[in-house]
């Protein structure tokens, strides 16, 4: 039996959801920002997996909240016209920082008189090269440029939930095979998609081998896969599964000379792996790496994420709820703070203070949307007028809440 989301549970937001959204733009601002030394301390230097896993595993999770539930109460029809809208927004969203970041750097670049900002950084002199065909393509998605990738991704990952749904009503089965078709294909067969007609460069974050994450969190969510127990022998492995996999390249904060891999003889063996550590096609050690590190910090913040508590966790809550926008404005901020350090310096000190300004302003965002999504100017106060008038004692025939509708 379909374990439904009911729309009084939708409104119920799950903390563990919100708190590791929000971890994950801090992640993703500090690694789009351009020579960013702190960039060396991601998670994606020290195993397969990295936040843009923890992306789309979290928007599967909440898009199976915000709209599994539609699809249950409403029906296939009125559920496929919420991911319609859903992805409308998204493309505007795509379309608009698009324009913003790339007004921003070409400003740069012409004050500045060099091409360093849209050129090089961003990569768009191919763009610029066909300006007016290129931008038609980017309207219909048929060009993606590299750095502004992961919501197109998005955009498909969407559009394929109306046809998961209709497929898990004949059966869960149904949904597994086509995932799983989707991401064989992508890793064995190379299908993708065309990110440059012109070039011939296909898109960097391939949507059919990257729906097995995204569809992993949404068969979670809505009660299609059982969450894993708490069993200790599960956190060992996934501990030493997770430790053993750090690459020998990386650089430990210890300063371990090649890692953890190389100080115990793993080098050769991980070099063996990595060839199944596809990010475009979602190779299936990454798959396999991002579930196991999802494991132990499910472990960790405890039952119903009871161990999230304090104000650094409710600040996190807050960002991971104002995802897209938190989004859309780390793209932007990453440049800009790019651009500080290149003014600045990147010593410890300017690196420092400049990614704490870019967190503080996405932090800033994130307030004022959920600010703005609260809808304060429907709060309305008790008029002292209205409150120190005499209320008339009812009649017998007049029902109360006539006297009621006249007071308020």
């Amino acid at each position: 039996m379909d374990s439904a989301i009911t729309p009084q549970a939708k409104r119920v937001r799950d903390p563990r959801l919100d708190f590791f959204r929000g971890i994950g733009m801090f992640i993703i601002f500090v690694a789009h920002t351009p020579d960013n030394f702190w960039a060396q301390w991601i998670p994606a230097r020290f195993g397969f997996s990295d936040a843009a896993d923890l992306f789309v595993f979290c928007s599967g999770m909440a898009s199976a909240i915000a709209f599994g539930g539609v699809f249950a109460a409403r029906g296939w029809l009125m559920g496929a016209a919420r991911i319609v809208y859903r992805v409308w927004q998204v493309y505007w969203a795509h379309i608009g920082s698009f324009v913003v970041v790339v007004s921003f750097a070409v400003a740069m670049d012409h004050w500045l008189g060099t091409r360093l900002y849209a050129g090089q950084r961003l990569g768009l002199d191919p763009f610029f090269a066909d300006a007016p065909m290129n931008l038609a393509r980017l309207a219909t998605l048929t060009y993606v440029p590299d750095w502004f990738d992961i919501l197109p991704m998005y955009l498909v990952l969407l559009a394929m939930i109306p046809i998961v749904m209709a497929l898990a009503t004949v059966s869960k089965w149904l949904v597994a095979v086509f995932v799983l078709g989707l991401w064989l294909a992508a890793n064995v067969f190379g299908l993708n998609l065309v990110a440059d007609p012109t070039t011939g460069r296909l898109w960097y974050f391939n949507p059919f081998g990257w729906a097995l994450i995204f569809f992993t969190g949404f068969a979670l969510m809505r009660g299609w896969l059982p969450a894993p127990p708490v069993d200790r022998r599960l956190v060992i492995a996934a501990a030493a599964f997770v430790v053993l996999l750090i690459p020998p390249s990386c650089q430990m904060m210890f300063a371990c000379e090649g890692g953890w891999g190389a100080s115990i003889g793993l080098d050769r063996i991980y070099g063996a792996l990595a060839q199944f550590d596809n990010k475009t096609s979602y190779g299936p050690l990454r798959y396999i790496h991002f579930l196991a590190t999802a494991y132990l910090a499910w472990v960790a913040v405890g039952e119903g994420g009871r161990r999230l508590t304090g104000a650094f966790t409710e600040l996190m809550r807050r960002v991971g709820q104002q995802t897209l926008a938190v989004f859309l404005t780390g793209l932007f901020m990453a440049q800009a703070c790019g651009m500080l350090m290149d003014w600045l310096g990147r010593g410890f000190i300017a690196t420092t203070l400049v990614n704490l300004f870019g967190l503080i302003a996405i932090t800033t965002m994130a307030l004022v949307v959920h600010w703005f999504k609260s809808n304060p100017w429907h709060h309305r106060k008790m008029q002292p007028m209205a409150a120190a008038a005499p209320m008339k004692k009812p009649r017998g025939d007049e029902p109360t809440r006539q006297l009621a509708g006249r007071v308020l």
